[in-house]
């Protein structure tokens, strides 16, 4: 009864695709706040540009 189930267990890959779900999850979540942070500073410059340009004349 023991052995089937160790080899039961060595078969079942559900754990495996749970991981390697969770490591895609994250890699997307990486590469979204990567885009959003770099995307936010080049919008917060050009803001700045435009309020610099309203506020000079």
């Amino acid at each position: 009864m023991t052995l089937k189930f160790i080899k039961r267990f060595a078969r079942d890959e559900d754990g495996a695709t749970a991981i390697e779900y969770g490591l895609f999850a994250a890699l997307i979540a990486a590469v979204i706040v990567g885009t959003v942070a770099t995307l936010g500073t080049n919008v917060h410059t050009g803001f700045q540009t435009v309020n610099t340009a309203l506020t000079s004349e």
